[in-house]
């Protein structure tokens, strides 16, 4: 996040508007269909006497895969074709989501929400670097804000949807599966892809994410504690809903809480990077510092929300306002990193570059429910505070550096 921001090459105006529709709309319905699988997947082993720990490795067994697949993103996609990658993203979680519905066996669900995890970051990198290639440079904040915003929405009526179902009803499973195979239909209609112009020979899979990472470190940062508090935490709110007295369906809803943070909170950011940026006397600066300016205070909302967690055992009504500036938070911090990584790269080299953004970001959605969920058993009333202490305090100092010296 040093370079300025150079004026990558266009697509075709009517493809590319068709191609984002395409990825908006298929993004949209399997997302709501993971997102009402998750907190329906949790709440069921719970009812079946599944230990909280062990509930809490299951939604990071999810992450893991995103986290395994993720490096090779960019080899699978150069082999594959961006078009046929896509398809192959939104195709596998058909399979694991009937795996979900036809068994109970424990081991298989294990298997069949890596394998998802797998799919899922294929999905993510692939569709997030899209969105960014192709908006134009005045556009892409508000491009890129809009589709985590639609990201966001999902983590809102995923459960919401899940609440008017009935986490018991005997045809939940089946509205995911529905909703699954038709985000597979629609990714569909994505027209096929121009190549990138070859700029420099691109590296692939885990050499062009190392290389990726060493030019951009502070991704890293930004990444996992977006990660962290957006997805992590947020997959294991039921249960943190649930050691604070609340029922299944308020714990549920706390995952709602957090995603209407981030569907209000990340297109006005977007759009106010746009703007800031663009300012004729350059009053806010150039494009990169606009974004750590933007960053920092997020980071900030993070931790001043993450100070308020001692409180809310004792009022119980806290714990929705405090997910949703997490979600919020945590969904700026991240789509800032993707529009600078637009803003600056394109083909191979930002499938990389957004590769490395989303492996950060998974790592903190694997760190924060497998942590998260064993001090929720065993610490509730210290461990819990103090691990995200652990994330938001050093993140928020890191961003205060950088924004201080942005080019070094």
């Amino acid at each position: 996040m040093t370079q300025p921001d150079p004026a990558p090459q266009r697509k075709g105006p009517t493809q590319a508007h068709f191609g984002l529709v395409a990825i908006f709309g298929s993004t949209f319905l399997q997302l709501v269909g993971y997102f009402m699988l998750t907190p329906l997947l949790v709440l069921r082993l719970k009812d079946g006497g599944l230990s909280t720990a062990l509930t809490g490795v299951f939604v990071a067994t999810g992450w893991l895969g995103v986290f395994c697949m993720t490096p090779f993103a960019s080899a699978m996609t150069q082999r594959l074709g961006r078009r046929k990658a896509l398809w192959l993203s939104a195709g596998v979680p058909v399979l694991t989501v009937a795996g979900f519905v036809f068994t109970d066996a424990l081991p298989l669900w294990f298997a069949c929400v890596f394998i998802e995890g797998m799919a899922a970051g294929l999905r993510w990198v692939l569709a997030e670097a899209l969105v960014a290639e192709f908006s134009p440079p005045l556009k892409r904040g508000h491009n890129v804000g809009l589709f985590e915003t639609m990201v966001g929405m999902t983590f809102v009526c995923g459960p919401a949807l899940l609440v008017w179902i009935g986490p018991q009803s005997t045809i939940a499973l089946w509205v995911v599966l529905g909703l699954t195979v038709t985000g597979f239909w629609w990714s569909l209609l994505i027209p096929r892809l121009p190549t990138p112009p070859p700029i420099t020979p691109a590296r692939v899979g885990l050499r062009g994410v190392w290389h990726a990472l060493r030019a951009h470190p502070l991704i890293m940062t930004i990444g996992f504690m977006g990660g962290f508090f957006e997805s992590g935490i947020t997959s294991i709110l039921p249960l943190y809903g649930l050691s604070l007295g609340l029922g299944a369906a308020a714990s549920a809803m706390l995952v709602s809480a957090s995603g209407l943070g981030s569907a209000l909170m990340m297109l006005p950011a977007g759009m106010l990077a746009d703007r800031m940026a663009a300012h004729p006397q350059q009053r806010f600066g150039d494009g990169l510092s606009v974004r750590l300016q933007i960053m920092h205070v997020c980071a900030l909302i993070t931790l001043l929300a993450t100070l308020v967690i001692p409180f809310v055992a004792g009022t119980p009504w806290l714990a929705a306002p405090v997910a949703f500036l997490w979600g919020g938070a945590g969904g700026c911090l991240y789509t800032m990193a993707m529009i600078d990584i637009g803003s600056r790269e394109q083909g191979i080299t930002l499938v990389n570059s957004t590769a490395v953004l989303v492996l950060s970001y998974t790592l903190g959605g694997v760190v924060a429910p497998s942590f998260g969920s064993a001090a929720l058993q065993w610490a509730p009333t210290l461990g819990f505070p103090a691990l995200l202490l652990l994330v938001a305090a050093p993140g928020w100092w890191l961003l205060r550096r950088a924004r201080s010296a942005p080019t070094a």
